[in-house]
């Protein structure tokens, strides 16, 4: 074996290929081929979209083990270990199944002497991992979320027997465009022809629904052929290919993505019922408003980081001072130097009493000095920056017990908070 241990394997990997991102299908394709997995037995789900993808997974994993499959998930990034990307039956696969995966990969990159080996980045390696490890278990399904875009993204070369798209926003400009026409053209390219195409994105781009014609896909769209609505602080309903649930308890996460879940497992012969509404409601997903209890204070990290995404989150903040009138909100945020600070800062600023900024050890990140201009742009002050532990602990002094602390901004930013909050602990908290 090349490596003897998971951590070694994604040092190597970490520096393997010249580029980090490096979209295109050629190479993954021909080295799936060399090892057989390019057509699975299982069936296979894909869910890309700018936000929503995660909970979009996890909700349509959860239904299909609930309606008896035995099923693969991959996501990605990780917030604590990597196993936790390759999940079957919602257990993270030991180090040892991705140790056994990257050498086949490996061997099979380097098969066909004299020729040039096939170089592959970490997130191909990690992808076709994934697909290794369910072939092996025979898993029922698969459910596999986009890395990036979709078109061009390492988990399209599985022809989906289910295609999901969450949401279209203005995200990874230099790889995808800088409008929501053309992005929503590249998230497109996971739809297949005669299989269902499902978005559940309010507006989906002309592009987008020419590509479902263009592709001979049997489209899905929210608002024609399933729908949602929040009927209060506690209930919603939906409709679809299933038919229509009134007064159904209102799940945490994101209800497009829950909707498209429901309208996907619809096609794959699962009988929507009641009791999958009340599967729905107990959901959560760590780093997506994730609850924790923490010095007499409630803490909720997400891991929104475009717009679109705090935008979201700002609905459950606002929600949750209706509930807690009186209570403080005190912010940490630390963010990529490639996004949208601004816009994303914007959201929350009507409902924030104080910042502040944590510089993490991530080349990608911007500085607190960068962030601070942002806020001071807007109109505000922050009121500390460092790192993760110093921050929190500047929040403390500035809150006091029953106050609420935001973290936000990417999953490093909630991957540093947890090592604070719950060290040790994987997925911590609600």
């Amino acid at each position: 074996m090349m490596f003897d241990s998971l951590a070694a394997w994604l040092e190597w990997l970490e520096n393997c290929h010249p580029r980090e991102i490096d979209l295109g299908l050629e190479r993954i394709r021909l080295v799936a081929g060399r090892m057989g997995l390019l057509q699975p037995t299982a069936r296979v789900v894909t869910v890309g979209g700018t936000n929503g993808k995660g909970s979009c997974v996890t909700a349509t994993a959860a239904l299909l083990r609930a309606a008896g499959y035995s099923v693969g998930v991959y996501t990605s990034p990780h917030l604590r270990v990597y196993n936790e990307r390759v999940t079957i039956d919602g257990e993270p696969v030991d180090d040892q199944a991705l140790c056994n995966s990257f050498e086949r990969i490996y061997a099979c990159c380097h098969a066909n002497p004299p020729a040039e080996p096939i170089s592959l980045t970490y997130f191909e390696y990690g992808t076709l991992a994934a697909l290794d490890i369910f072939r092996a278990r025979s898993v029922d399904a698969m459910v596999l979320e986009v890395g990036l875009g979709g078109r061009l993204d390492a988990v399209n070369i599985l022809d989906a027997d289910i295609s999901v798209i969450t949401s279209i926003d203005i995200d990874h400009k230099d790889w995808l465009g800088d409008n929501r026409e053309d992005i929503g053209f590249e998230k497109a390219g996971i739809y297949r022809a005669g299989r269902p195409a499902i978005c559940a994105d309010f507006d989906p781009p002309q592009r987008l629904l020419q590509a479902i014609i263009d592709l001979g896909a049997k489209g899905y769209l929210r608002g024609k052929h399933f729908d949602y609505h929040q009927e209060d602080t506690n209930h919603w309903r939906w409709s679809g290919s299933a038919g229509h649930f009134e007064h159904q308890p209102l799940p945490q996460l994101p209800l497009p993505s829950m909707a498209a879940a429901l309208e996907a497992v619809t096609h794959l012969g699962v009988t929507v019922t009641p009791a999958s509404f009340a599967l729905l409601a107990e959901l959560r997903v760590p780093g997506r408003f994730q609850h924790l209890a923490w010095q007499g204070r409630t803490v909720i990290l997400d891991v929104a980081h475009n717009p679109a995404a705090t935008l979201h989150l700002a609905k459950g903040l606002s929600d949750w001072r209706n509930t807690n009138p009186g209570a403080r909100v005190f912010a940490a945020v630390a963010m990529m130097s490639d996004k949208d600070r601004p816009g994303s800062l914007a959201n929350l600023q009507a409902l924030m009493d104080g910042w502040l900024l944590v510089d993490l050890d991530i080349p990608r990140a911007a500085s607190s000095e960068q962030l601070r201009k942002n806020l001071q742009d807007l109109g505000f002050e922050p009121l500390a920056s460092g790192k993760m532990k110093a921050c929190l602990q500047a929040l403390l002094q500035v809150s006091v017990q029953g106050d609420l602390l935001v973290v936000f901004g990417s999953f490093f930013t909630v991957a540093a908070a947890l090592e604070v909050l719950a060290p040790g602990v994987d997925g911590a908290g609600q």
